[in-house]
């Protein structure tokens, strides 16, 4: 008997594609023990038209629950999310919020979906969906972050009501909250002080680059964190080296901040932009500091200045877990609260002063600042113990002109 040379198609288009040829012609896959369908293999020889019906339905499945019709009109989880981060995208386009906020709010999306399933309506979320969501959290992140992430949910979800998207307000039940301000002080109170003492500053400061110097100065004088020194504009250094004082309004709040810089910051900053490589990218080209390969020091969640910094803390047998760039900031507000001037401190740090004194002070004298800056200078550059100078000279700073 002559054999047919006719061949069977493949059971698959290619060899990752997701579903199967089943024998009564449809196309099909297992899940949880199960076999579902999703649509004829004659007319879709291709599988694409399957592909996306199994890609809506995916999330449900495989979670074990019931598929949303087709013609459902309910608000999905992507569809919200696209909706939230389009306008995160253009505040961050004006200028209103920086990379790590839209970073941060773009993770804080993709949560949702991973958590909850990009397909899921949102009119079916639960309290018990969201107290999933909170787990979920928690079983990563400290009480801090965990409060952050919270808020920032519960923001998606709020721009989707005031947006006009969702009909109606969601329900996050009772448990969907921030932590307590007890548990958050008892957290706080397991980890080791975020704080570097004068010799293991120097010490660090010895084993850095210039660039780096230059920041970890600009930490202890003028409270710079890790993004604070990554975005710290070229012209606003320039003028900062002209008079003696640092005048930029905080990134992270847009709160104004002020300083008197000491002679070594001073120095630090001249040597950083003589020292400054090419800028490659446009973002670069307007700011002090920039990497080896001629891009920003502030770039996505990761920041290149923790990690270099982290560098450094290894090799000089300095790094403490929970202790990084930023505790220098701890330190401008420990050792910087020796002057006994907080309203001054905090212009200086870029604290946000709510307080109707706040509301209704217009200004702070720069004596003020000054005694800050020498209270710091002070404790991190003291006098030898065998000079006769008096104090006042030692910390004498160059005039403003």
């Amino acid at each position: 008997m002559k054999k047919s040379t006719r061949t069977r198609p493949a059971r698959k288009p290619k060899s990752d594609f997701p579903l199967t040829r089943h024998p009564r012609g449809q196309w099909c896959k297992k899940v949880g023990g199960k076999l579902h369908y999703f649509g004829r293999v004659q007319g879709d020889e291709d599988g694409q038209a399957a592909l996306e019906e199994w890609l809506r339905v995916k999330d449900d499945l495989l979670a074990g629950r019931k598929p949303r019709p087709k013609d459902d009109t309910r608000v999905a989880i992507k569809s919200l999310a696209n909706a939230f981060l389009n306008a995160k995208q253009l505040a961050f386009e004006a200028g209103e919020i920086g990379r790590r906020t839209l970073d941060e709010n773009i993770a804080t999306c993709e949560r949702l979906a991973r958590v909850f399933g990009s397909g899921r309506a949102v009119e079916d979320l639960t309290a018990e969906d969201f107290e999933r969501l909170r787990a979920d959290i928690a079983s990563k992140w400290g009480p801090v972050r965990l409060g952050n992430e919270v808020q920032r949910v519960r923001s998606v979800f709020g721009y989707g009501w005031e947006a006009g998207i969702l009909d109606k307000p969601v329900r996050f039940g009772p448990n969907f909250k921030k932590p307590s301000r007890r548990v958050l002080r008892v957290e706080r109170a397991k980890r080791p002080a975020r704080m570097f003492e004068a010799d293991e500053i120097k010490t660090i400061m010895g084993a850095a680059s210039v660039q780096m110097r230059c920041m970890i100065l600009l930490g202890c004088n003028a409270g710079y964190g890790n993004h604070d020194c990554a975005g710290l504009p070229l012209d606003v250094a320039q003028e900062a080296i002209r008079t003696g004082w640092l005048d930029w309004a905080r990134p992270k709040t847009g709160v104004a901040r002020r300083c008197k810089l000491w002679p070594e910051t001073v120095q630090a900053l001249q040597a950083a932009i003589d020292a400054r490589p090419a800028a490659k990218v446009p973002e670069a080209e307007n700011l002090v500091f920039v990497t080896k390969y001629g891009k920003p020091w502030g770039v996505g969640k990761n920041v290149p200045v923790s990690a270099e910094f982290k560098k450094i803390l290894d090799a000089t047998g300095l790094h403490k877990e929970g202790r990084g760039f930023y505790a220098l900031r701890h330190v401008a507000e420990t050792i910087g609260g020796g002057a006994k001037d907080q309203v001054a401190l905090n212009l200086l740090m870029g604290h946000v002063d709510e307080t109707m004194s706040g509301i209704y002070r217009e200004s702070v004298a720069d004596s003020r600042l000054e005694a800050i800056a020498e209270q710091i200078r002070g404790w991190l550059f003291p006098p030898a113990a065998d000079d006769t100078t008096e104090q006042p000279a030692t910390l004498r700073f160059p005039s403003a002109g």
